[in-house]
């Protein structure tokens, strides 16, 4: 007998990663444009626009299997940028 298979296959994994990236695409793109409707700065859209570019990458990273490191790089990514958000608030 062969035990079940536990997890996700590598594909399924890169999938669901290329999705959560997506995912967060579009989130910050409806926050980016709700911020333009309310007058919104430059710096807000400095930081929306790298949102946009490190998703994409997350994304590229995924289709081409370094589905780990491109995970690793969204979550680090977004702390950064939410952290620079609150500096920059702050000043």
């Amino acid at each position: 007998m062969t035990s079940p298979q536990q997890g996700l296959s590598p594909r399924q994994a890169r999938r669901l990663r290329m999705a959560i990236a997506g995912c967060a695409m579009t989130a910050m793109a409806v926050v980016l444009v709700m911020q333009l409707g309310d007058g919104s700065s430059l710096r807000s859209v400095g930081l929306y626009g790298a949102a946009f570019v490190l998703s994409g990458a997350v994304i590229e990273m995924s289709r081409r299997g370094r589905t780990r490191l491109g995970m690793a790089v969204l979550v680090a990514g977004f702390v950064l940028l939410l952290g620079a958000d609150w500096w920059l608030r702050g000043r």
